[in-house]
């Protein structure tokens, strides 16, 4: 008896169906794919072009041209693949063409990193946790251009080698040859500069110094 052969559903099923709504101009479906993917995507540009506002007329620009072209997504690859590819060669193409922007306010709020800032009243221990995000990012930034895209991709956006490959159109060799050689540059600059923050380390200020303070002018009785 034959074997019966069960369909496989598309890991870009999901997608398809997100693509189709937006093709028959659903704002819904247009929101959703923007929400999706704007953190990635910025992130992307950001590590390109290492310019915030740069960053967010690149993802402007790459989902113009992407809801304009729409119907040329088949769903080889995710959505997100063919959405970061058209970034990069967004990001790349205004690098090589040296294109000058007019100057945008930075948006305080745009770290090419989430870094995990715990909720503290200690302003001394938030702000050695942002010199150190600014240090990684300054890191980040110094790399090389074929360098930065593949640590940007695998570092910090986590995609895996064979992602990151396809991402680039190059091959998954080349992507941890880049790789090791951006983790390498990476921990050299963070070596050059890590001293001078590592003084600020481990605070003890404002009101954890505060009430220690306290408590043993209580315990020594000078203070009630």
């Amino acid at each position: 008896m034959p074997a019966v052969l069960t369909a496989v559903p598309s890991v870009a099923s999901g997608d398809m169906q997100l693509v189709h709504r937006a093709l028959a101009r659903d704002g819904d479906a247009i929101r959703a794919i923007m929400k999706t993917h704007n953190q990635r995507l910025y992130r992307i540009a950001r590590g390109v072009v290492r310019n915030e506002s740069e960053a967010e007329d690149i993802v402007q620009e790459a989902y113009v041209r992407a809801f304009a072209s729409l119907e040329t997504f088949r769903g080889d690859s995710s959505l997100a693949t063919w959405l970061s590819r058209i970034v990069i060669n967004e990001a790349l193409g205004r690098l090589r063409k040296g294109r000058r922007t007019v100057a945008m306010p930075e948006n305080p709020q745009a770290e090419i990193i989430r870094f995990p800032l715990n909720p503290s009243d200690d302003p001394e221990r938030t702000m050695a946790q942002r010199q150190i995000l600014q240090l990684v990012e300054r890191a980040t930034d110094s790399l090389p251009d074929v360098y930065r895209t593949v640590f940007v991709a695998r570092v910090i956006e986590g995609l895996s080698i064979e992602e990151t490959a396809d991402l680039l159109s190059v091959r998954p060799e080349t992507v941890k040859t880049r790789l090791h050689r951006a983790r390498a540059l990476v921990r050299k600059a963070l070596d050059d500069q890590i001293g001078p923050v590592l003084l600020d380390a481990f605070p003890f200020a404002g009101r954890r110094c505060e009430w220690l303070t306290n408590a043993v002018m209580r315990r020594l009785e000078l203070e009630s």
